[in-house]
């Protein structure tokens, strides 16, 4: 079983636009979701780097990893504010 996953960035709605699109080439997010993907997770002591078999799917410790790091880099400490930042 994988991982939970939400909607893709080039996933098409029903207007011709795209999730990417609405991110800035020269924002923030895209050198933080560059930077996390080029991390080895499972040897950085992740414990939950692997998808379980069983179960509910949890979170991609990769994808909660970006939003920590953009939380940090923005100051932003509630946990509210930053699941506003995220719509």
């Amino acid at each position: 079983m994988g991982y939970i996953l939400g909607e893709g960035r080039n996933q098409g709605t029903l207007f011709p636009v795209f999730l990417d699109d609405f991110v800035p080439a020269d924002h923030m997010c895209r050198v933080i979701d560059a930077f996390v993907k080029k991390l080895t997770i499972s040897q950085l002591g992740f414990e939950r780097a692997q998808a379980a078999e069983t179960g509910r799917p949890g979170y991609d410790p990769r994808d909660l990893l970006k939003l920590y790091l953009y939380g940090y880099l923005n100051q932003i400490r509630s946990s509210r504010r930053l699941e506003a930042e995220c719509r």
